[in-house]
């Protein structure tokens, strides 16, 4: 029998992020252009989390999110609410790794990142959650029952590490390597997880394009080129995994996930390409998650044999659906790739495959709007796209949530 958590995760899953309604955008468009203050945009966001949340229901889902509608991005504001980091503004672009997938993208088109968070100081947290006001509204508007099944996405623990040069992530007078600066952000993670776990959340869902980076061609080259770099790009992923690992250190009835892809920004961009070959046995055996949400929707994420490295006690939400265009999916196609997974998850551990299928849901491959102002597709197309994920889901697994 398989040991694998259930109930989070569900057959049917999203990944947080949901398209905003236009009259939440129009109102942040207007306060960033000064047009306007911030006057009435709580209300906002409270009136379009309910509107998103009874869509999310009605839709038949169990995982329930506010769409991230209170954050920017997707990563919402944990690193520059920590003591010791400070976002900055217009950083040289000396400062970063120009081979990494979305520096890539923003140095192509004459661009730094617009947003950048760097360590000035000794990293802890400040005891204040910056994730907690979210929770605490979506269980003022959802039955007590349901409060353990509400996801909450977080930021990856190495997002502001990776994009920056070696020794450039912090001041040197404050870690002299990498193992320090790791051990104070995992204890800062600790802590958020601790204080979120304290108010009754149950279901994590780590947001980590970082991982899938180390998949791509294109990056492994512009590492191995890159003299400032003092270990090789599988030592750098074995001490993430080592990192994160230490993060994640939390009660043992709190569900924690994490979610990979090649990137989802503003008009449905993605950012690197690779399969998960070359670090799926690190991935899916040395890492403390019980879930992987992968992307699967293009062959940029490559085949399904990775998967055979799936051990018996984890859980695979596919990433069938692609939440980037409109465009619908053929539902039989859909439930043919999910049974060619169950199979090939099945050859690795000696299950059969309607064992294997135990362990799989189904889910779009990103978030809709990993940016606020969304990915390619309307509102309604959203909806459709959610209700065939539900629809899969109780053709492979009926009666399951």
């Amino acid at each position: 029998m398989s040991s694998a958590p259930r109930n989070p995760p569900f057959r049917a899953e999203h990944l947080g992020s949901l398209l905003r309604p236009s009259k939440l955008l129009n109102k942040r468009h207007a306060i960033q252009q000064k047009k306007e203050g911030e006057d009435g945009l709580r209300p906002l966001e409270d009136e379009c989390i309910n509107e998103t949340v009874k869509m999310q229901a009605d839709c038949g889902f169990k995982a329930i999110s506010d769409g991230e509608y209170r954050r920017h991005m997707f990563w919402g504001t944990f690193f520059p609410t920590l003591n010791g980091m400070k976002e900055i503004f217009g950083p040289e672009a000396s400062i970063f790794r120009e081979y990494v997938p979305d520096i890539a993208a923003f140095l192509e088109e004459e661009k730094v990142p617009g947003e950048s968070v760097i360590c000035d100081g000794k990293i802890s947290h400040t005891g204040k959650s910056s994730y907690i006001g979210q929770y605490e509204y979506l269980k003022s508007i959802t039955p007590k029952e349901q409060h353990g099944q509400i996801k909450m996405t977080l930021a990856a623990p190495n997002w502001y590490h990776l994009r920056y040069k070696d020794g450039k992530a912090y001041p040197k007078d404050v870690y002299s390597n990498d193992d320090e600066y790791f051990a104070d952000i995992a204890k800062a993670y600790r802590t958020e997880l601790q204080i979120l776990y304290d108010a009754g959340l149950r279901n994590a869902q780590v947001d980590d394009p970082n991982l899938a980076y180390f998949c791509s061609e294109k990056m492994i080259e512009g590492w191995k080129k890159d003299p400032a770099n003092t270990r090789t790009i599988d030592e750098l992923f074995d001490a993430y995994i080592d990192f994160y690992n230490d993060c994640f250190k939390a009660p043992k009835d709190m569900h924690i996930g994490i979610h990979l892809c090649r990137g989802n920004f503003v008009n449905s961009r993605h950012f690197s390409e690779g399969g998960y070959d070359r670090i799926a046995t690190k991935l899916f055996n040395k890492l403390n998650v019980s879930t992987y949400y992968l992307e699967y929707d293009t062959s940029r994420a490559g085949g399904f044999e990775p998967l055979k490295e799936l051990p018996k006690n984890k859980n695979v939400i596919l990433g069938v659906i692609t939440s980037k265009f409109p465009e619908m999916e053929d539902k039989e196609e859909m439930k043919k790739r999910i049974w060619q997974a169950a199979g090939i998850v099945a050859e690795g551990t000696g299950e059969s495959k309607e064992e294997a299928v135990k362990r799989l849901g189904v889910s779009p491959q990103c978030g809709f709007a990993s940016h606020e102002d969304g990915n390619l597709l309307g509102w309604d197309d959203m909806v459709n796209k959610l209700k065939l994920v539900r629809s899969i889901a109780d053709d492979i697994w009926p009666g399951e949530p």
